[in-house]
């Protein structure tokens, strides 16, 4: 049985053993094809998963290199961000490319936003930065200030792809630009104004993206509708094309140089809560560009020596610009070189023709790395000087000069006007090119000096006695203003006899002061530590007129020292001067613009340009009236920043409107030019002209501080009792002296009383502000003494009226007893 069941067991298994090697081979196969019957199909990929590389960037897509990687395709827009990027900051600038007319010019910066591109997850966010707000990492403070100021998400990206390397991410970014981001379109403040309701998509799209070295731009057409569209009301909508420029800002902020109020600079600030201050703090610091001294010149520069910098400046002319104009714009820019030699450089900044595509085909004006003087075809007659900076330090990262092309008509109407007649290069409709490119190399060096930093010093040209400026050894040396950043246009003071006087300001005393002040290097020293430098710099021209910063006055003058379109130290005898040359003017206006075949628009234009010189000569007197100096000083300065004009000028002042407007200025009534430009308007435009000045002279505010005046200094003030009288007595002298009153002088006196209803029943309080810029002065009208004194002049003048009404001719009986019915009227409204 055993041997039975043996032989069986060997049967089998010599069977099996036989088959062994075939059906080791037979299971190998069946494993090898077992995962084929066994596989899964693959889930198809969902909408908005990421994608292999090649899915998304195809062959088909265009790309820009640069910053990032712009690809592009049918309107749509990919950026491939570098991880390197990600976290890095940027500013975004936005600005007004083109626009529609009544919506400002091409070129006007509209918002800056510094961003941050942040990886969380499947998504790319675009986060805002704030540096308003800030305190050291190293203090315990620093920690809640970051949980009060959560940084904004301005817009959040689904990841499209990753590069093939794994070091970029791509994204779509069309949306970014072809939405309504507030921050990126049209301004708040202007879609209020125009009442503007939403964005028409199916009228707006991006016009192109370009990827540069350092920054990205996008122009992209916006259409908006809006009930209150300045131009094509018709169309119930505007069209403008936007531009966002976004700036990598350097790894390594630029050493910061802080702010002083006694030099005049374009700053930024910070609200700093690490500081030792038991308050928050505001440091303000300057906008400059980085000017360092290079590590193998740093001896000689210590020993005094001029170097040039390890980065020039230089700013590239438009290739747009007519060719004529080239060489002056910069020669405009070069003459800056001797401000920045005061600073220790050499060769520190230079104007260059922009390359031909032929030079370089790469180069760009839309490019950060190249700062242009941009020619643009326009009717605006302006320039501006913008730049862009890194809020962090005050860096100037770029900046761009706009010239409008109707620039020329400004400055030819206002050469013409203030010097022709001393100037015989000044008459004429077209000047010679070498007489306009004088003009053109002033206000390429005037736009510059903004570049660079430096605002309006408005209070220089205020340095000057007056009679220098008729001298021609003085104008030679200083030329007409300390500050070409003045608006001390050309000389107006300058009379027939003064042979070889300079005309326009240049790179002055001022300027090169400044320049030192904020750009010479201060090596080895923290910008904490400069501040006792710099104090030391300013007080070793303490007191000095040429050194003086005043602010540009943006509503109202405060301060008649600090004017613009004024020269000289006195504004009575600067603006005697310049009425002698407007009447030297006016009889050869005709001859001086008349052309063969032509109409007489050009003497109608000159016409009222001569008008409106004769009005800033009465605004710059005026000025004076209720006047208060400004001269900033550190409180370890002796005496006042704020001292009132004195009672003797604020009285002449008024005595000089009173004799060149109020009395009817006559020389200016030529028939012979009414004859050839205007059917009518001669009485309506003396009357404006006189309104005008009148209501400047009896303005609230100006009130209010003659009144304090008054009360801090008393009989040493000119009071507003005073001045009221002296206004009364100038408008209505006829009824004193028993003359008839003719059309003119009529009309000015119902100005009068029209201003005097104001002030008694319709002038509204006003919040005091001092802001720089904007100086207006408080008061309550109500409870102050405007409105008692305003109603004692008003009962005075019915009674003196009422006094002579029955003298004269019959219009000036007529004039007089509705004058008295008019103040019945003023004093009792009901």
């Amino acid at each position: 049985m055993i041997k039975k069941v043996l032989t069986s067991f060997l049967l089998i298994a010599f069977v099996f053993g036989f088959s062994t090697e075939t059906n080791a081979q037979f299971w190998k196969k069946k494993k090898k094809e077992a995962p084929k019957t066994a596989q899964k199909p693959k889930p198809k990929p969902k909408k908005g998963d990421i994608q292999p590389y090649g899915k998304v960037v195809t062959k088909d897509h265009k790309t820009d290199d640069g910053l990032f990687k712009v690809h592009t395709k049918d309107q749509t827009y990919l950026f491939e961000i570098p991880d390197s990027l990600l976290r890095r900051e940027m500013l975004m600038v936005t600005r007004i490319a083109k626009t529609a007319s009544g919506i400002g010019f091409g070129g006007g910066k509209t918002n800056t936003q510094v961003l941050r591109w942040e990886k969380k997850n499947k998504t790319i966010l675009l986060r805002i930065v704030s540096h308003n707000v800030v305190a050291d990492t190293i203090l315990p403070v620093h920690e809640a200030v970051v949980n009060s100021n959560l940084e904004p998400i301005l817009y959040s990206f689904p990841i499209k792809a990753f590069s093939k390397d794994s070091t970029a991410t791509v994204i779509d970014a069309t949306k970014l630009f072809t939405s309504d981001i507030k921050p990126l379109g049209f301004p708040a403040r202007a879609r209020r104004s125009m009442q503007v309701t939403r964005l028409d998509n199916t009228r707006s799209y991006i016009e192109r993206v370009s990827s540069y070295p350092r920054n990205i731009e996008v122009r992209h057409v916006k259409t908006y509708f809006a009930n209150k569209a300045p131009s094509n009301s018709a169309l119930g909508s505007i069209t403008l094309e936007m531009s966002n420029s976004m700036v990598l800002l350097p790894k390594v902020p630029m050493k910061r140089r802080y702010f002083d109020e006694r030099v005049g600079w374009f700053t930024r600030g910070q609200t700093d809560y690490g500081l030792k201050d038991q308050r928050s703090k505001t440091l303000t610091y300057l906008d400059r560009y980085r000017l360092e001294v290079k590590d193998e010149d740093i001896e000689k520069f210590k020993r005094g020596e001029l170097v040039e910098p390890k980065k020039q400046i230089v700013y590239y002319v438009d290739r747009a610009t007519p060719e004529e104009w080239v060489p002056y714009i910069i020669q405009g820019v070069n003459d800056w070189q001797v401000a920045f030699e005061a600073a220790g450089f050499k060769n520190a900044i230079v104007g260059k023709r922009a390359p031909t595509k032929e030079e370089d085909p790469d180069y760009s004006p839309e490019d950060v790395r190249y700062s242009v003087i941009r020619y643009l075809a326009s009717p605006i007659p302006n320039a501006n000087g913008p730049h862009v900076s890194d809020p962090r330090s005050g860096e100037i990262l770029e900046s761009d000069i706009n010239w409008y092309h109707n620039v020329m008509s400004l400055l030819h109407n206002w050469f013409f006007i203030q010097t022709a007649a001393i100037n015989p290069d000044a008459r004429g409709n077209n000047f010679k090119t070498e007489t306009m490119g004088e003009l053109i190399k002033f206000v390429s060096s005037h736009e510059l000096g903004h570049t660079l930093g430096l605002p309006h010093n408005m209070g220089s040209s205020a340095a000057y006695p007056v009679d220098s400026l008729r001298s021609a050894s003085f104008t030679a040396k200083y030329g007409t203003a300390p500050s070409i950043m003045d608006y001390a246009r050309f000389n107006y003071i300058a009379q027939p006899e003064d042979k070889g006087v300079a005309l326009m300001p240049n790179i002055g005393t001022y300027d090169k002061y400044a320049i030192s002040w904020g750009y010479r290097p201060i090596l080895d020293k923290s910008a904490e530590d400069e501040k006792e430098i710099l104090d030391g710099w300013i007080l070793k021209h303490a007191g000095d007129p040429m050194y003086r910063f005043g602010h540009q006055q943006a509503a109202g003058v405060v301060d008649p020292s600090s004017q613009t379109e004024d020269l000289g130290d006195d504004a009575i005898k600067a603006s005697m001067y310049g009425i002698k040359n407007l009447k030297r003017i006016l009889p050869r206006l005709e001859e001086w613009t008349s052309e063969k075949g032509e109409n007489y628009d050009e003497l109608s234009t000159m016409y009222g340009q001569l008008l409106g010189q004769f009005n800033r000569y009465m605004g710059h007197v005026s000025a004076n009236i209720g006047g208060v100096y400004e001269n900033f000083k550190a409180s370890d300065q002796a005496g006042a920043v704020y001292t009132y004009v004195s009672k003797e000028k604020q009285k002449e002042a008024l005595q000089f409107v009173v004799n060149e407007l109020f009395k009817t200025p006559e020389w200016m009534l030529d028939e012979n030019i009414f004859s050839k430009t205007e059917f009518s308007g001669s009485v309506e435009r003396v009357r404006s002209m006189q309104a005008r000045t009148l209501n400047n002279i009896l303005d609230a505010g100006r009130m209010a501080r003659m009144i304090e005046n008054e009360t801090l200094n008393g009989s040493s003030a000119y009071t507003l009792v005073n001045m009221m009288s002296d206004v009364r007595k100038g408008v209505w002298s006829e009824i004193y002296s028993g003359r008839s009153i003719d059309t003119y002088r009529r009309n000015l006196q119902r100005a009068h009383l029209d201003r005097l209803d104001y002030l008694l029943n319709k002038a509204g309080n006003q919040r005091g502000i001092n802001r720089g810029y904007l100086k207006i002065s408080g008061i309550n009208v109500n409870q102050s003494d405007v409105k008692s004194v305003a109603r004692g002049e008003l009962k005075r003048l019915q009674r003196d009226a009422k006094a002579a009404s029955n003298r004269g001719n019959t219009l000036t009986r007529y004039h007089l007893q509705d004058v008295v019915d008019r103040i019945d009227a003023i004093l009792d409204p009901k």
